[in-house]
């Protein structure tokens, strides 16, 4: 496997919206900077000598084919969007690993039975719009018209954004594959945690994608002076949204898997001597079994309804995303683990506690994913790093599992 093109590859697409302050890369979707982005990442797929296009849903898809065009495909990839301010790796790794594979097999001379694509999905992070995962629900078939009307901070709607790049929103459903048309989903990915760091591994094999649930919180009270007004007089917002985040984080740690982040926060009128009128916050939830997080979310509400009728406060709930948790193949996972093995690595098995697009293919075809070291578990940040040996080492066994499901043939 060539490590050297492989990471130069990495090295000239964070280039790409780069931020030049930080070392950090953004790349939101349906923008001129994931347009040039793109554009490279298609330029990389000729030169792997792929056919190139681009579906309704904004997709960059690089197809080899195979022996048998009309079989199942088996599909790789990830995404190349970020998050403000964003690594070099988180995703973009995936996509170019998958184009090494497919460059590496073309020059060996080998043909496979099935055709392999490796596809560069469209906004997986949900940075700009709180809504992610645009590109894979549309090719599962998922996507719905509604989705579309998600709006960034200017108020442009998912929909608008893909007119604005060319895109026509009433053919998204063009998108999207049935069962009988996909093998398999395969996905290399950066671990964003600690543990094949601690174990000295550079490569593991994902058992499970935990499902995030995302809510928004909105608290309304009432406003007044901050000097004037007694403590027990007041119908703080801000009192009650402290005392629930408090309750999130402690009742979260009862559970092994489970993890909760409030990322995001408005206090209105955000006076420093004002009482607030109302606060609002944002809840990601996630655990790998979906039982233990329905669980949570309803202890969650519980405990802030009973807050908020205390303080006589206001409290809305609004659901803003609801994956399910996804269980990688046992087949599959058996494959990558051969896959580890015949790249001479030990094998470790763990869960992803991110979300990935592979989430969105259960009803379409079995999953798989290959996690690579992340250097102290650090990613969604400049600091995010995985080496180019580790990274070399992720795309062998990459190699070794798409050869396998798409079943070698040599010319």
């Amino acid at each position: 496997m060539t490590r050297d093109r492989l990471w130069a590859r990495l090295m000239e697409l964070s280039a790409i919206g780069g931020q030049t302050h930080s070392g950090g890369v953004t790349r939101f979707s349906f923008t001129e900077a994931e347009r040039q982005a793109k554009n490279q990442v298609i330029a990389y797929m000729k030169e792997a000598g792929l056919d190139v296009r681009e579906d309704a849903a904004g997709n960059v898809i690089g197809r080899k084919e195979g022996r048998d065009p009309l079989a199942p495909v088996v599909l790789t990839g990830s995404h190349i969007d970020t998050v403000p301010d964003g690594g070099k790796f988180d995703g973009a790794l995936g996509v170019l690993a998958s184009i090494e594979v497919l460059q590496q097999m073309n020059e060996r001379g080998i043909t496979t039975t099935h055709p392999i694509e490796v596809i560069a999905f469209t906004d997986e992070e949900g940075a700009r719009f709180g809504f992610g995962m645009i590109g894979s629900r549309a090719l599962a078939g998922t996507l719905q018209a509604e989705h579309l009307e998600h709006a960034d901070e200017r108020q442009i709607t998912i929909r608008q954004a893909m007119q604005e790049a060319g895109l026509d929103p009433a053919r998204i459903a063009e998108a999207a594959r049935s069962p009988e048309q996909v093998k398999a989903y395969v996905e290399l990915h950066i671990e964003q945690g600690k543990i094949l760091e601690s174990r000295g591994l550079p490569v593991g094999v994902v058992s499970g994608i935990a499902g995030p649930l995302w809510q928004q919180f909105t608290l309304t009270g009432e406003a007044g002076h901050a000097g004037a007004t007694p403590m027990n007089a007041r119908r703080d917002p801000m009192q009650a949204a402290a005392e629930i985040m408090g309750y999130i984080y402690q009742e979260t740690k009862k559970y092994t898997n489970a993890v909760a982040t409030v990322g995001k926060a408005r206090v209105i009128p955000g006076g420093i001597n004002v009482i607030p009128q109302q606060v609002e916050f944002t809840l990601d939830l996630r655990d790998i079994e979906l039982a233990v997080r329905d669980r949570l979310e309803q202890a969650i509400h519980t405990f802030a309804h009973e807050v908020c009728q205390a303080s006589g406060i206001e409290l809305r709930i609004s659901t803003l995303q609801r994956v399910a948790p996804s269980p990688c193949s046992p087949g599959i996972r058996a494959i990558i683990e051969e896959g580890c093995k015949r790249a001479g690595l030990p094998v470790l098995t763990l869960v992803s506690g991110a979300g990935h697009d592979g989430m969105q293919f259960g009803g379409l075809c079995p999953i798989g994913m290959i996690f690579v070291r992340s250097r102290d578990g650090i990613s969604h940040s400049p600091q995010e790093w995985s080496s180019p040996e580790d990274c070399r080492a992720g795309a062998e066994v990459l190699y070794h599992t798409l050869l396998q499901l798409a079943v070698e043939q040599n010319n």
